[in-house]
């Protein structure tokens, strides 16, 4: 332990800013001389105080245990632990379901989103589908003991990030869908006592099910659901609260460019079988869903236009405006949003509503770690069907000068490498000589002139 700790003290820390492009040193180096196995030291560093942190999830102080989650979250961020979560998968989900089971408000909310990060890192696969089938029942039954806002909205995000990652059957994502909508619009009972949710909390419901929504074919879902989704979203447009309306339009943005209310109607106008009665049933649904839908509509025109109230900010109202003028322009004329955004000197481009909705909701989860994720994340490359460009390291514009002279180390593997590179140049040049002399001094005793221009270079 005493040599770990001697270790530790000695290793330098180099410090990610996710918010940039660049890689900036957080200590002052001691040397110029800055070798791997200083590298290396870092790597063990890194390593091993995640190790504490997990070591610090057993412990029964929970201000502990919160304190080793927020440490976990920023390494996460901060770099792509994917060799760290490979082997302490298993210890890591557990010890996190346990907090989620056990621990306060805080620690809930903490754990929830060291699972969505974990999942992340892991990508598509088994270990992907065992965190979603590991979690979802606690993630669910938590989401409807208390009423703190910051938990619940934790909960959904973090139950929206491991079905997008680990989810495969559609089933799946339709489970943790009604998981979601049950939250905010919970099924009626005379054993249920509901609590009327935050905005905060409806906001954070809606986004995540939209986000779902984004993965799905929306013909395989029935008519009765859609209706119920789209009547009570028209609801939400009419709230006070900014969010909760910027949450409904985008979710109403993603139906309508999946094709799914036009279905509904067709649906509802052919569904006559034979009878007077079903076929006048039929004629009040497809009526039902056309006023349903110039509702909307009349709705988003509202809301593109929108005057700022009292106390209204600024920002917030300009965001409103944006996003329902291009859900109008969406539903009158067929023209998606295009967006484009700098990560790391490339550009990600979005041109329909599906990417942007995964796009912004990745983005609010991932915070200061976004950048760093993109650039590293191979299943978040896949998604977005972004490929960084793959600079040559020492020249390029995202690396800090300390990195410079730890690549420019003669001590280095990349300069070492350099070096034999150089030297078995130098002796094939050497030993080309050798031939080239030999030629010529055979070719001066047949008589030749001892030229050999052929073999020149």
């Amino acid at each position: 332990m005493g040599k770990r700790k001697a270790q530790r003290k000695n290793t330098m820390m180099l410090d990610s800013d996710d918010d940039s492009s660049s890689i900036s040193s957080s200590s002052t180096m001691q040397s110029d001389q800055f070798s791997v196995s200083g590298t290396e030291e870092l790597e063990f560093k890194k390593d091993s105080l995640l190790d504490e942190a997990v070591d610090a999830l057993y412990e029964k102080r929970g201000s502990t245990r919160e304190k080793a989650l927020a440490s976990i979250i920023e390494a996460f961020n901060s770099d792509l632990q994917h060799q760290f979560a490979e082997k302490k998968f298993a210890t890591l989900l557990h010890q996190c379901l346990n907090s989620i089971k056990k621990g306060s408000s805080k620690e809930i909310s903490l754990a929830s989103h060291v699972i969505g990060l974990l999942a992340l890192t892991v990508g598509p696969g088994d270990n992907a589908r065992e965190i979603l089938e590991e979690s979802i029942t606690p993630i669910s039954q938590a989401s409807k003991s208390g009423s703190e806002s910051s938990k619940i909205t934790s909960l959904l995000e973090c139950l929206a990030i491991i079905t997008f990652v680990g989810g495969i059957d559609p089933e799946e994502t339709e489970k943790s869908m009604q998981i979601m909508w049950q939250s905010v619009h919970p099924k009626l009972g005379s054993n249920v006592v509901t609590v009327k949710p935050s905005a905060v909390v409806i906001t954070a419901a809606v986004s995540a099910w939209s986000f779902l929504l984004t993965t799905m074919d929306g013909w395989r879902l029935s008519p009765k659901l859609w209706q119920e989704s789209i009547a009570y979203l028209s609801t939400l447009l009419d709230k006070d609260d900014r969010s909760v309306r910027i949450a409904a339009g985008e979710a109403l943005a993603v139906i309508f460019e999946m094709g799914s209310l036009e279905k509904f109607a067709a649906e509802a106008k052919g569904s006559n079988n034979g009878s007077i009665s079903e076929g006048n049933k039929s004629k009040e649904g497809f009526l039902h869903i056309q006023g349903l839908r110039g509702k909307i509509l009349n709705q988003i025109r509202d809301l593109s236009v929108e005057a700022g109230g009292k106390g209204s900010a600024k920002k917030d109202l300009s965001n409103q405006r944006n996003l329902f003028k291009d859900v109008l322009e969406f539903l009158e004329d067929g023209y998606c949003p295009e967006t484009s955004m700098k990560i790391g000197g490339d550009s990600l481009r979005t041109s329909t509503w599906s990417p942007l909705i995964q796009l912004n909701f990745l983005r609010h989860f991932l915070c200061g770690g976004f950048t760093k994720h993109m650039q590293e994340n191979v299943f978040l490359q896949d998604v977005f069907g972004f490929t960084p460009k793959r600079r040559n390291l020492l020249g390029s514009e995202h690396i800090s000068n300390c990195q410079k002279r730890v690549l420019k180390s003669p001590n280095s593997v990349i300069s070492k490498t350099r070096t034999q590179i150089l030297n078995k140049q130098r002796m094939q040049s050497k030993d080309r000589g050798k031939e080239k002399n030999q030629r010529a001094a055979a070719k001066k005793a047949a008589g030749g002139d001892g030229d050999d221009d052929e073999d020149d270079e």
